[in-house]
């Protein structure tokens, strides 16, 4: 199974910019779907966005117009791109095969303060 890491999380001033990594061990159009989730303190996962192998993306109300989901065929990586970065933004992203199979990786902390 195709293993998934996320990294490039960190502390940002709101209105900033940070890209995250998600990179596969192997091919990554053998995974059908990459979803790209966040978990705030003291609340639930959602689902932030996805990419299909297809190409098609699609992101949630929340962060559509400020983030982008991006994919590097060549380096086997999703990225999450994101801009415009709010306070509430602050969480734990994750990367994930949507299979329902798939595990969690460790994720990767964003923080958005002055």
């Amino acid at each position: 199974q195709v293993q998934l890491v996320e990294s490039g999380g960190g502390l940002v001033q709101p209105g900033g910019s940070l890209r995250l990594s998600c990179k596969a061990s192997g091919n990554i159009y053998s995974i059908s779907t990459i979803g790209w989730y966040r978990q705030a303190p003291g609340k639930e996962r959602e689902l932030v966005g996805f990419i299909k192998a297809g190409g098609f993306i699609n992101l949630s109300d929340s962060v559509k117009g400020r983030f982008t989901i991006s994919r590097d065929a060549v380096e086997n990586t999703v990225y999450l791109e994101m801009s415009s970065l709010r306070p509430d933004d602050t969480a734990v992203y994750y990367c994930k095969d949507l299979s329902p199979e798939a595990p969690w990786g460790q994720g990767t902390q964003v923080t958005v303060s002055a």
